[in-house]
């Protein structure tokens, strides 16, 4: 059977941290990838549009009706994600109102933390059930060689923004952290600032998808959970790209919308 063309929906996939995940994509519009960072190691390539500015890049409505057109399909979780930063879309919030009412999945945003400032990004980011916001730097400088970010984009109101948002937030909110080359070195650093934000969980990842940056090891990444582990407490739990089992999961999109996750 032909699969059906989705514009702004892909998979499902299978995600080390959300199971069988059904990607929703706000913002990507074509061949550009729009992101308010433009990441050394991103395994979706180079940020075409570089901006902190939020706006409606794809209408509501083009969205919940690719999702409910759905064919019969297993889902843990609706997850926005995909080729640039979804909270950067000035409809998130409606959109996931929308998609509650013609589905029962939870829903998951992953974002790169870089409106985290804003008030309105918090209010959007509180509807959904699972949180999951990067953290790769503990310093301005840091933040500034891995990020690459757009110019309003500052560090420190990103720190205060995710603290805000910890201290609010009903339901579970992960700090996200792609370990490489350049930050390794700082996990501890690093730990004993997740641990003053305060999420319900830490997630340590290295690039193992195609990526211009090299990956870390297995042995590296255990290393850098244990610093983690012993800096965070119990009541953090702490999980790894590399001790994660993966569903097997059949995509209901075409190559070309995979691409958008990195991998096909």
């Amino acid at each position: 059977m032909r699969k059906k063309k989705f514009r702004h929906i892909y998979g499902p996939v299978s995600s080390w941290r959300l199971g069988s995940s059904l990607g929703v994509d706000p913002v990507y519009r074509g061949k550009q990838k729009v992101c308010s960072f433009d990441c050394i190691y991103c395994q979706i390539g180079r940020t075409h549009v570089l901006t902190g500015k939020r706006k409606i890049y794809i209408p509501t409505a083009k969205i919940t009706r690719e999702i409910a057109s759905l064919p019969p399909v297993k889902i843990d979780y609706i997850t926005f994600s995909g080729a640039g930063e979804p909270t950067l879309a000035e409809n998130l919030g409606e959109i996931i109102k929308k998609i509650r009412k013609i589905r029962k999945e939870k829903i998951a945003v992953i974002t790169n933390s870089s409106l985290m400032d804003k008030k309105d990004v918090r209010k959007d980011l509180s509807l959904a059930d699972f949180v999951i916001a990067k953290l790769d730097a503990h310093f301005k400088e840091l933040f500034k060689e891995i990020a690459r970010s757009a110019k309003t984009i500052r560090f420190d109101k990103i720190i205060k923004g995710l603290k805000k948002f910890s201290s609010t937030y009903k339901k579970k909110l992960a700090l996200q952290i792609m370990f490489i080359k350049a930050n390794k070195d700082y996990a501890e650093e690093i730990a004993d600032l997740a641990a003053r934000i305060a999420p319900d969980e830490i997630q340590i990842n290295t690039p193992l998808r195609p990526s211009d940056i090299k990956a870390l090891s297995k042995k590296e990444i255990q290393k850098i959970k244990k610093q983690f582990a012993a800096r965070c407490g119990k009541k953090i739990n702490i999980i790894s790209v590399y001790d994660a089992k993966k569903k097997k999961v059949k995509s209901l999109s075409g190559r070309a919308t995979l691409k958008r996750r990195g991998k096909v």
